[in-house]
């Protein structure tokens, strides 16, 4: 029954992957949706950093660089975390682990993109826009992938620190260097993320705890996340306060109060225990649709 089951499994490998199917499964490797938030957030610290509407080729190159630097950076991370991958529901039909993408060709793939994304951001933005880029990519697969997530529970709130990247390389290619502005949006992001990712935690823990990833609900169960989630929920939306207090306009204001009390809503409600699955896969999509509008609500404050 072995040897039937190889033979299958070396024919299926046999088998040529037509070149739009390689093609898909090289965008799926980069993960367009999750670069999607970041390019938004990269796009709208431009507006900030310029107070008004920034050159258009300027925001195009940016985002290519950005794009590029994120996709190989979630490429060298699905690369790293094949063996993971391959034991999550949520992940085992991804390329790499299905062998639809060999590893190999994959590393070499995300190696490439990052690199193309710092000739990308240097020669056509700020070689200080491409080094922070660089760092992001670096903080994401060397702190956070090859460290932190397989050995502590802090591994998002720390990690975090590469998801808040982008929006420094939007600033900083905009005015080629970083002010408090910059520093607060980074901060918004930085503490957006235990809340956002511990909701989808919660929705996932028995995939983690299969996958022996110590995320906070495996480690110390449903409660004490729900808890975490509010507590930062509300540190979040403090923060998220402070750019009004150093020179953001009443837009700005009206609008991180508007979006920011629903999540504090959502947060209490996921906390009181209240059908906790459902309220925490809708406060998990709730906060994607945030983060998006409040940096939206920061351009548009930026440029009226």
């Amino acid at each position: 029954m072995d040897r039937l089951g190889d033979a299958v499994s070396t024919a299926a490998a046999d088998v040529a992957t037509p070149p739009r199917g390689i093609v898909r499964d090289l965008i799926t490797l980069t993960k367009p949706r999750i670069i999607s938030l970041l390019l938004v957030t990269t796009v709208c610290a431009m507006f900030a950093a310029q107070q008004g509407v920034p050159n258009g080729w300027l925001i195009l190159w940016t985002v290519i660089g950005g794009y590029l630097s994120a996709g190989g950076a979630n490429t060298i991370n699905q690369y790293v975390d094949r063996d993971i991958d391959a034991v999550m529901g949520r992940t085992d039909r991804r390329p790499i682990v299905t062998g639809r993408i060999s590893a190999g060709a994959a590393l070499a793939f995300g190696v490439g993109l990052v690199v193309a994304s710092v000739l990308v951001l240097g020669f056509l933005t700020t070689w200080l826009a491409a080094g922070l880029s660089l760092v992001g990519v670096l903080l994401y697969v060397g702190l956070y992938t090859l460290w932190l997530k397989r050995t502590t529970i802090h591994n998002i709130v720390i990690g975090g620190a590469a998801g808040a990247i982008p929006p420094l390389v939007g600033w900083a290619a905009v005015t080629g260097d970083l002010s408090f502005g910059a520093v607060l949006l980074f901060a918004i992001v930085f503490v957006w993320t235990p809340p956002h990712f511990w909701a989808l935690a919660l929705m996932l823990e028995r995939d983690y705890d299969e996958a022996g990833v110590p995320m906070l609900p495996v480690v110390y169960g449903e409660q004490a996340t729900r808890v975490q989630v509010l507590l930062w929920t509300i540190v979040m939306f403090g923060t998220t306060l402070l750019p009004f207090a150093a020179g953001a306009g009443v837009i700005y204001l009206v609008g991180a109060l508007v979006l920011g009390l629903p999540f504090l809503w959502m947060a209490w409600k996921l906390w009181r225990g209240d059908a906790d699955r459902p309220w925490a896969a809708i406060t998990f999509h709730y906060s994607l649709a945030y983060l998006a509008l409040l940096f939206v609500v920061v351009a548009v404050d930026a440029a009226a």
